[in-house]
C-alpha cells in the first residue's frame, strides 16, 4: 500500500478510536468515520478530498433534514437553471484543484522553511574520519543489539548537494557517493 493510504487508513482509526468506547460494533461506525475523513477540510490543500474528487461540498444528511441556505436556493431553481449551475460548477473543478494544488505547495515550502531553519548543516572535509549509518534494509542490520553505524571510513571527496565520496581505510574508493546525513564524524 502506498505512503497516502497508509496515512488515510491511520487516521480513519484514529477517528474510530474517538467514536467508539470499546473495540466491539466498530463496523457500524466505519460509515461515519469516513464521511467524517472525507468532508475534513486538509490542511495541506485547504479542500476537503470530497470536493478535490466532485467539485463541490458534500450535502451531510442533517441537510437533507434540516435545509440549510444552499438547500433552500438550489431548491428555487427550475431544472434547467439548476442543470445550468451544474454545469458550472463541473466547469470550475479545474480551477478548484488547480487552486488547491497551489496551496499544498505554498504549504510545503511553509513547512519545509520551519523545518530547515532547525537543520544544522555539518561540513566534511577530505581526509576527515566518519561512521556511516546501518539502515534497517542492509544485512549489517540484524536485531535489537547489533550495532547503529559502521566503519571508520574516510571521507574521499565532497560532492554539491551535501553528498559524500566514501573510501575505506586501506584507500579503496566506494563507487556510490552517500548523503552527508548518513554519516557522522569519528573521533580517534
Amino acid at each position: 500500500m502506498n505512503r497516502v493510504g497508509e496515512a488515510a487508513n491511520k487516521n480513519i482509526k484514529k477517528i474510530l478510536r474517538k467514536m467508539i468506547e470499546k473495540h466491539k460494533q466498530w463496523h457500524e461506525k466505519l460509515l461515519f468515520a469516513l464521511l467524517g475523513y472525507r468532508t475534513t477540510v486538509r490542511t495541506s490543500t485547504g479542500a476537503t478530498p470530497y470536493m478535490m474528487v466532485y467539485g463541490a461540498e458534500v450535502l451531510i444528511p442533517a441537510e437533507v433534514e434540516i435545509p440549510t441556505l444552499r438547500i433552500i436556493q438550489e431548491a428555487k431553481l427550475d431544472d434547467a437553471e439548476w442543470v445550468k449551475n451544474s454545469y458550472e460548477q463541473i466547469a470550475l473543478i479545474d480551477g478548484k484543484r488547480m487552486n488547491a494544488v497551489c496551496h499544498g505547495q505554498l504549504y510545503q515550502n511553509k513547512m519545509s522553511r520551519a523545518f530547515n531553519k532547525r537543520v544544522k548543516q555539518r561540513q566534511f572535509t577530505p581526509g576527515q574520519l566518519v561512521l556511516k549509518k546501518i539502515f534497517p534494509h542492509q544485512d549489517g542490520a540484524k536485531g535489537k543489539f547489533s550495532p547503529n553505524w559502521q566503519g571508520p571510513y574516510m571521507v574521499h571527496e565532497v560532492l554539491t548537494g551535501g553528498a559524500l565520496t566514501l573510501a575505506e581505510m586501506d584507500g579503496e574508493v566506494w563507487p556510490k557517493p552517500i548523503n552527508s546525513d548518513a554519516v557522522k564524524r569519528y573521533y580517534v
